[in-house]
């Protein structure tokens, strides 16, 4: 918690965590920064002065996890989390222990008054900063209560069958052998009904599957709904960390260039590769430089997911909320169109370029694209219907989460620009 509020993020901080203690960690954590918009308007009603840092932060970890879920119950018996809060304290800092205590405990018998009074604030009651409930409210006017609701629950695992070592329907069938409930929820997607780490899984290490979202396992079989011929040459911009990169090539045999700027990403991208058995062409390079790393030879395909705000899977990044600011959307918007326009002269005749975010916003979406055609009218950028546009993490009929037909993706945007042929 106080790495994240310093502008680090869950992830970056939960790679210094002992790796057996780290899923317990990550999921407290994620349970925190669900809440951790009701946790900051308590305290600041509880506390007559904001505590040191890494004070404040156990305090708002306990405030957040003793708040009471939809159902109305707590995740976890009150006393002992306030007893364990405080020993922490005094571990850590001795002379803030009784001050945590009387603020927990005051927390706990004025439990209903304070909730109906924080409640009346926006940030509170939402758990999202107020810059992004007013920007969801204008891009989504009738559904933006659900979209911010949808942010606060756990996401579905959902594995992406390697298609070159098996199917689907056979790879239920060894997680059912394993005593594992698992449905089919696409070509090569399975849904697992309860999560478990990925060495829990029969031939992860192997390569025969990766864990990836409903909605991200959609851009492969976009971008190849045409088939490309054997060694079509195809370039996966700003690749890393190598998930869709690799199920391109386990759909097709490509000549395909992975390409980021990032390099201690790109190597993660490489050991995905590794992993799965496959082999791709990596370049660490900027995107919108191609003169730096572009031999002039056009692509047949080119990937571009963009970075982005990720505000289509905060579900998965509960703190990517609060580190993200309201400038920040502008700055990102104009790296996505530079990296368009400068992909776009990349892509040969009768080529594809597939644009993706995982953002609901619009201005990351739609609206940077119908931008993108405006740009490029003379060079004849043709938008092609295939492609769905903004994928909402949105149930269409409630969530059931022992139906795998309630199985839900996180948000995306995606977008099919086709070339002409001459």
């Amino acid at each position: 918690m106080a790495a994240v509020r310093s502008g680090r993020s869950l992830t970056e901080t939960l790679d210094a965590v002992d790796a057996d203690l780290r899923p317990g960690v990550r999921a407290l954590a994620s349970d925190v920064m669900r809440r951790l918009g009701s946790a900051l308007a308590l305290r600041a009603r509880l506390a007559p002065r904001v505590p040191p840092p890494p004070v404040d932060a156990l305090l708002l970890s306990a405030l957040a996890l003793l708040l009471p879920d939809d159902s109305g119950a707590t995740p976890y018996p009150e006393h002992t989390l306030v007893d364990q809060a405080v020993a922490a304290t005094r571990r850590r800092t001795p002379a803030a222990s009784g001050f945590v205590n009387a603020i927990l405990r005051r927390f706990v018998r004025e439990r209903g008054t304070l909730l109906e009074a924080v409640r009346r604030d926006a940030v509170a009651a939402f758990n999202h900063p107020l810059w992004w409930i007013e920007r969801v409210r204008q891009d989504w006017p009738t559904q933006w209560r659900d979209l911010l609701a949808a942010n606060d629950r756990p996401p579905p695992m959902v594995l992406r069958v390697n298609a070159r070592r098996g199917s689907a329907q056979q790879y239920v069938q060894r997680l059912a052998a394993q005593g594992r409930a698992a449905q089919v929820v696409g070509p090569q997607a399975v849904w697992l009904a309860v999560p478990c780490a990925v060495a829990q899984l029969p031939g992860f290490a192997e390569g025969d599957v990766s864990v990836q979202d409903v909605s991200a396992q959609r851009a492969a079989p976009l971008l190849l709904q045409r088939p490309l011929p054997h060694g079509a040459r195809v370039l996966d911009a700003c690749a890393a960390p190598g998930g869709k990169t690799a199920h391109l090539l386990e759909l097709a045999d490509l000549d395909l260039t992975a390409l980021d700027v990032d390099a201690a990403r790109l190597q993660r991208a490489q050991q995905t590769l590794q992993r799965l058995h496959l082999q791709a062409r990596l370049v660490c390079a900027d995107a919108r430089q191609p003169g730096a790393w572009w031999d002039g030879r056009p692509f047949d395909a080119v990937l571009l997911d963009a970075p982005c705000s990720a505000s289509g899977v905060v579900r998965r990044h509960p703190d990517v909320r609060w580190l993200r600011r309201a400038q920040d959307l502008s700055t990102l918007a104009r790296t996505q169109a530079e990296l368009l326009d400068a992909l776009w002269p990349t892509v040969a005749e009768g080529g594809v370029l597939l644009y993706v975010t995982c953002s609901i916003f619009r201005a990351e979406g739609e609206q940077q694209i119908d931008a993108f055609l405006q740009r490029h009218r003379a060079d004849g950028a043709l938008l092609d219907a295939a492609a769905p546009g903004h994928l909402l993490p949105l149930p269409e009929n409630g969530i059931d989460r022992s139906d795998p037909a309630s199985v839900v993706g996180d948000g995306f945007f995606y977008a099919l620009i086709r070339k002409p042929a001459s």
